[in-house]
């Protein structure tokens, strides 16, 4: 486009926005009003800093590759294809966090309940069981006293 044409764009741009902030002066109040102006304002800053092009060429640049995007069946198969890895990175996480909690194994279990590499305490109920700490070792406790398990 022309000089002519980006000068004609952002007349009427600011026309349409000083129309919307009379209205809303109007109708809706003082507040209202300001915001429409302050937007208003944006098409003519727009135009004299030359980002006013720079939006239209942005917005011409995305709706060409959304049209490509639409229209191209190898870049739906790339598309199935991310959504693909992304089940399987998914399931993947899902499984072994189902098999984690399931079975733990000794080496596991030493690390889990004690930190700093020490024995784990035995569990008061006398089961055999290492408890994290005391404090759910007691909650363990009354919870089978309470049939609870």
């Amino acid at each position: 486009m022309d000089e002519a044409a980006w000068t004609a764009l952002a007349i009427a741009l600011t026309v349409v926005g000083a129309l919307v902030t009379v209205w809303a002066w109007r109708r809706r109040g003082a507040v209202p009003a300001m915001r429409a102006a302050a937007l208003t304002l944006l098409v003519p800053a727009a135009y004299l800093t030359g980002t006013l092009e720079m939006f239209t060429r942005i917005a011409g640049a995305v709706s060409d590759w959304a049209l490509g995007l639409v229209l191209s069946p190898v870049v739906w198969i790339g598309a199935a294809l991310a959504g693909t890895s992304v089940l399987l990175l998914v399931g993947a996480g899902l499984l072994d966090r189902r098999s984690g909690s399931r079975r733990v194994d000794g080496a596991r279990r030493e690390e889990l309940s004690s930190p700093a590499g020490e024995a784990a305490p035995a569990d008061r109920a006398g089961k055999g069981k290492p408890a994290i700490d005391d404090d759910l070792a007691d909650i363990e406790a009354l919870l089978r006293k309470r049939g609870i398990s």
